[in-house]
């Protein structure tokens, strides 16, 4: 039988490149005569950017600072063991890059078993556990600590969280099983299903002290010196921690059945990891640790050898990593000072506009529209909005009062703009006023002003093509809600010059925008696959398959969203003006769907009605469909849409549109919020064979969002 030094040091051999997090132990005397206490300090000798991680060699180290603190505890030498991390960091899980290299089954479940082996000691040490959440704890940083027979959380905590679903995997080294013995199965459900698949939702430290995972909370400024003294109390008997008896009957099994709910609205199915942690949470009922391990390893072994796991890496890697470093992107020293922004137009994407750059630059920003009372509207929403930060305590009075000071509204361009270093217009989506709303802000802007478009599909390189200089207009297409996705599609016209381009690439990142470098072609990126993927529902739905078929199809996919609902939430003229351009650009795959003309022409604002609380097909819209006699089944037409997809991916990577096909997917998952389980898009077409059928070639190398040969 192999020990636990044996099972890490091979898997040691595995990851050559990990960066190794040391666990230094020391020992203190707490206070009130409590008696001596060993402190096990996670550090991997970095700075709080490179968060301490568990790879092999770390999980080593750690063992044999268990080993140390072990034997002084059966020797009677301490009278308790705590844990804590480096300053901000506690410790956020396992090293992704490692599990990235993976090939084999067997070393899959090394991994899972050598984290369990080295963590439930902390549980069997002759003296009691405590592990101090000082800072950020994510997965099985997070386990770690469930492993302790006590825990304290910083009140400064700024994230914690069992991410692991949303990547593609389950809470691997405890977390499934100890979660739900410890606060109970729904409160457990909460986080490990419902925070992960949304969005990778983060705890505070107020949220992990209020759901049970931690037993006492402390200020972030004496965090560990407050806990030390709470240890000693606790050890003495001064304080009894008592916890809230689990309800293991028809509660624990209403939780998983609406965690069960939660995953099929979320993923349909399309991806395993939440159903698998689902049976594990459902099986730790019996409260037999053990055998909950033993089934954490399975799972995790057998995702970590599937696609949907290396898809959910290349997701994060992609958004963490190239959205931080946009290919493309000009020399940031070019960038010119942004000092005073101005905003042509005060509808609500304008004002939405406005609000960003008011929150992130926190410089002067002046609103322009063709009569006062727009104006007025305009910053009247902006007002709103920072009143509603200040209602929620994200801002104090002081900030909400010079904030709105820098928001103002003008008539006149000149008056306005005359200072400005950047302008963007948010106006009607037509060619001919965009043309006339940049050569009246040519007149009055400084010269070295940035002109920025937010245009969804029309031509950057024709909008600027009437101007003295060109060179300074770029396109900034935001997604809506603006605050909410990431995703800034920057748009470099025929004319556009560097320091124009990298002065858009530094406000995106004051933004704190993901921002991608796209060729000003036919509706960039999001919107033109959007509109070939929609258009191809829209053909199958005129050609006579019923709607929910034709919505169902997709499905097992596990987007956010069925294709109608999110034709409902663009708007439908929108989507016919995409549809439209498109068509004019690209006849011989863009149509223009004739029902959803119709549905547009009627004035309504979707093809469902959400009386009963779910989408149900609006009597009215049923009644205007004019359907051929073609009807395909789910499969055919899900065939049909990936095929037209592939095709349309292809073709733009052909034309240069973004750098690499890992663009297309960062562009998906931050302005459309496709899953990580899908990697985007292009992984998944990799995986079902769609992209080498239709093009002859898969989008990525073998190994890249998939388990190498």
């Amino acid at each position: 039988m192999s020990t636990t030094a044996d099972l890490l040091k091979g898997a040691a051999e595995l990851f050559p490149d990990e960066v190794v997090t040391q666990a230094h132990v020391r020992h203190l005397d707490l206070p009130s005569g409590a008696g001596r206490f060993a402190l096990i300090t996670l550090d991997n000798g970095l700075d709080h950017t490179r968060p301490t991680t568990f790879g092999p060699a770390s999980l080593a180290n750690l063992n044999t600072a268990i080993d140390q603190v072990g034997k002084e505890a059966a020797d009677g030498e301490i009278v308790g063991v705590g844990i804590t991390g480096k300053p901000f960091v506690f410790a956020v899980g396992a090293d992704l890059k490692g599990i990235e290299l993976l090939t084999r089954h067997e070393d899959a479940l090394a991994i899972g078993r050598g984290g369990h082996e080295v963590f439930k000691r902390l549980a069997h040490l002759a003296v009691p556990t405590f592990a101090y959440y000082n800072g950020a704890a994510m997965g099985g940083g997070v386990e770690v600590g469930l492993h302790c027979s006590y825990r304290t959380v910083s009140q400064a905590l700024p994230a914690f969280s069992l991410p692991e679903v949303f990547l593609g995997l389950v809470p691997g080294w405890g977390g499934c099983t100890l979660l739900p013995n410890l606060i109970g199965a729904d409160k457990a459900v909460s986080v490990i299903i419902e925070n992960s698949l949304n969005q990778n939702k983060q705890l505070k430290g107020r949220q992990v002290f209020d759901l049970g995972i931690a037993d006492a909370i402390f200020e972030g400024a004496d965090f560990l010196e407050r806990s030390l003294v709470w240890t000693a109390q606790v050890i003495k008997g001064d304080i009894e921690v008592e916890r809230p008896v689990i309800d293991r009957g028809d509660a624990w099994d209403q939780a998983v059945a609406r965690g069960r709910f939660l995953a099929e609205g979320k993923v349909h199915g399309a991806a395993p990891a939440a159903y698998r942690a689902l049976d594990i949470i459902a099986a730790a009922k019996n409260g037999d640790l053990q055998e909950g391990f033993d089934a954490e390893d399975r799972a995790l072994a057998d995702l970590i050898m599937g696609g949907e796991l290396r898809a959910g890496i290349y997701a994060f890697n992609l958004v963490q990593k190239r959205g931080k470093r946009p290919a493309g992107a000009p020399d940031k020293s070019l960038a010119r000072p942004v000092t005073k922004v101005g905003v042509v137009g005060a509808g609500l994407m304008a004002s939405q506009l406005a609000l960003l750059f008011l929150r992130r630059l926190e410089v002067p920003v002046v609103l322009t529209d063709i009569d006062q009372e727009r104006v007025d509207k305009g910053v009247g929403y902006v007002h709103g909005e920072i009143d509603k930060l200040l209602g929620k305590g994200r801002i104090d009075e002081d900030k909400a009062n010079r904030l709105k000071a820098l928001v103002t509204g003008v008539l006149d361009k000149a008056a306005g703009f005359a200072d400005a270093d950047f302008v963007i217009e948010a106006v009607f989506e037509e060619i001919g006023v965009k043309q006339q709303v940049f050569a009246e802000v040519e007149a009055v802007a400084p010269e070295h002003a940035v002109l920025a478009t937010n245009t969804s599909s029309l031509s950057v390189t024709e909008m600027a093509s009437k101007l003295k200089h060109p060179e300074r207009v770029v396109g900034f297409h935001f997604f809506n809600p603006v605050a909410v996705l990431p995703l800034l599609e920057i748009v470099r016209g025929e004319r556009t010059d560097d320091a124009s381009l990298a002065t858009a690439f530094a406000v995106a990142k004051k933004l704190k925008k993901t921002a991608v470098l796209v060729k000003d072609a036919p509706a960039f990126v999001v919107n033109r696959i959007l509109t070939r993927f929609m258009g191809e529902i829209l053909n199958v739905i005129d050609a006579g398959t019923p709607v929910e078929v034709a919505e169902k199809a997709v499905e097992p996919l596990g987007l956010p969203m069925s294709p109608l609902v999110l034709l409902e939430l663009v708007g439908p003229a929108i989507g016919l003006h995409v549809a439209e351009t498109l068509n004019k650009a690209f006849p011989d795959r863009f149509t223009v769907s004739a029902n959803l003309a119709a549905v547009v022409k009627a004035g309504k604002r979707g093809f469902y009605v959400h009386d009963s609380g779910k989408p149900e097909l609006d009597p009215e819209v049923a009644a205007l469909l004019k359907q051929g006699d073609v009807v395909l089944t789910e499969d055919q037409v899900r065939a049909r849409v990936l095929d037209a997809v592939a095709q349309e991916i292809g073709l733009m990577l052909d034309e240069g549109v973004v750098a690499e096909a890992q663009d297309i997917d960062l562009c998906l998952i931050t302005g459309a919020g496709w899953p990580f389980h899908l990697g985007g898009i292009t992984p998944y077409l990799d995986r079902e064979g769609v992209s080498e059928r239709v093009n002859g070639k898969r989008f990525l190398a073998p190994g890249v969002a998939s388990v190498p040969a």
